[in-house]
């Protein structure tokens, strides 16, 4: 699996959107009271994550790792608003091709309305980059988007958690420009406010 097919990001955004719907059950709290991936596999909420995934990709469940789903779900439940803005580093000004959005890692570095600088600092951004364990990457995900308010690209942010743990279960590859770090690397620091500390 590379990135979700557009079935799946609608799929997601629409267990997105279920989360909300059902204020009274408590899904939502419960997933964002978990501490890590692993204790999101036992909410009902993943279940019915895993189903909707399942609906449009026959086999998701099995052939996508527990933790990946986990942490996507985890940390989808935590955005508040999928936040879509044209992104600063990719769109070309003179022509009307359609727009790309600005992925995860560029908003992090793009400062928010009325602040002047990024929303996670260099050196948060360094820890989250080189997280050793799937349990620490979990809680600087959830960190990082609590700077960013709850508003995140939710199909970048799912895109960006099934790479990092792709690369966390293999090694490293032979072309090292396609790995997660150095695209977020890319975008982060290419957006970052020149005058930032």
């Amino acid at each position: 699996m590379d990135k979700l097919t557009f079935e799946e990001s609608n799929a997601l955004k629409n267990w997105h959107a279920w989360l909300d719907k059902n204020p009274g059950h408590g899904d939502r709290a419960r997933l964002r009271r978990a501490d890590s991936p692993e204790d999101i596999l036992l909410t009902d909420a993943f279940f019915h994550f895993l189903h909707r995934m399942d609906q449009v990709t026959p086999n998701w469940s099995q052939n996508t790792p527990m933790l990946t789903s986990a942490c996507m779900a985890g940390a989808l439940s935590h955005v508040k608003t999928d936040k879509l803005t044209p992104s600063r580093l990719y769109n070309n000004k003179e022509t009307d091709a359609p727009k790309k959005m600005a992925g995860f890692a560029e908003q992090l570095a793009t400062p928010q309305e009325g602040k002047g600088k990024a929303p996670m600092s260099e050196l948060r951004f360094q820890q989250l980059q080189k997280s050793p364990t799937v349990d620490d990457f979990y809680r600087r995900l959830i960190r990082a988007i609590r700077l960013l308010d709850g508003s995140v690209n939710l199909v970048s942010l799912a895109n960006d958690i099934i790479q990092w743990h792709q690369e966390f279960a293999k090694p490293i590859g032979r072309e090292p420009a396609k790995r997660l770090a150095v695209r977020w690397a890319t975008d982060y620091f290419t957006a970052l406010p020149k005058n930032s500390d």
